[in-house]
């Protein structure tokens, strides 16, 4: 898992390219048997351009339960491809790009689960933009559709779809990096190309109550969803370690991050300090032996002309 950060290390977030992925599932945990119902992936660069949509629903093999949240029955999901037959176009989706989700920890574990037994490969680079908004902005909620709201004042369409939370996602990434107090870097994973030859996979895209086909846009475009806004002044001035913001992160585990941060920032500035002195102190020993008196060449001065 790589991260954002507005210290001088890592390489510039905007010089790269992102996969932003979000799955519907049967239900939370693989490990359980929930499955893939629906799989999104948004190509984009690093100023917000989207060169690739890619979405459609996906046979989980078993009964399809969780329409409550995500609206895919049974019978939605006949005819459309299995997870591992669409291994090949994530490759080529994945490849060169840091993967991104909100809260990628879900996502992940279903790739890992369903997706890299098939042919996916491990240990590709990760961006997490819950961890992120959590460590660099102070809000009140986190979640992907409360955090669109209060940061670009629309509340996101198209929830509990796949394409919807995918679109979502890649905006606030993209206003994210457009809105940075500074230079976001990303530290983590290098992207890595992928081998990959997508043979026309056989696609299923959800439709919408009205029958119309939810398709992915095949063109790109220079936004996700919309014209990048300006966010309010809600940067931390200590931004906080993203390890620290998984999870629930509720009153007490925000506090034990502030006050990481500013133990970190404490201890920084102290190393700062005695660097500073330091380099001080040789300075003037070093200004103090330039002006030494040179004893040698005056008793020669001294010895040579008349007397």
């Amino acid at each position: 898992m790589g991260a954002l950060t507005r210290r001088r290390s890592g390489r510039c977030a905007r010089d790269l390219e992102y996969a932003v992925v979000d799955v519907e599932t049967t239900g939370l945990c693989p490990e359980q048997g929930a499955r893939v119902c629906e799989i999104a992936v948004i190509r984009m660069r690093g100023d917000g351009t989207v060169t690739r949509e890619f979405t459609t629903l996906v046979d989980p093999r078993t009964a399809v339960t969780g329409q409550e949240f995500h609206g895919i029955a049974d019978g939605d999901v006949v005819g459309a491809p299995r997870a591992a037959e669409l291994v090949a176009e994530l490759r080529s989706l994945f490849s060169g790009a840091v993967l991104v989700g909100h809260n990628l920890d879900f996502e992940n574990a279903f790739l890992t689960g369903e997706f890299v037994p098939a042919g996916l490969p491990t240990g590709l680079p990760g961006l997490c933009t819950l961890r992120t908004l959590r460590s660099q902005v102070s809000l009140e909620r986190y979640s992907l559709a409360r955090a669109s709201h209060a940061l670009g004042g629309d509340w996101p369409t198209g929830q509990h779809t796949a394409l919807g939370d995918a679109r979502a996602c890649a905006q606030l990434l993209a206003e994210l990096l457009h809105n940075a107090p500074g230079r976001l870097n990303y530290v983590g994973p290098e992207p890595v190309p992928l081998a990959a030859e997508p043979d026309g996979v056989r696609t299923k895209p959800r439709r919408s109550s009205a029958g119309t086909a939810r398709m992915a846009d095949p063109a790109s475009r220079p936004v996700p969803v919309r014209e990048l806004r300006s966010w309010p002044g809600v940067w931390r001035r200590l931004e906080l370690d993203p390890r620290l913001c998984a999870g629930r992160f509720g009153a007490e585990e925000r506090e034990r991050a502030v006050a990481r941060a500013r133990a970190v920032s404490r201890r920084r500035r102290a190393l700062l300090a005695g660097a500073a002195f330091t380099a001080a102190a040789v300075a003037t020993a070093v200004a103090a032996v330039l002006a030494r008196p040179r004893g040698g060449v005056r008793f020669a001065a001294g010895l040579s002309g008349p007397h």
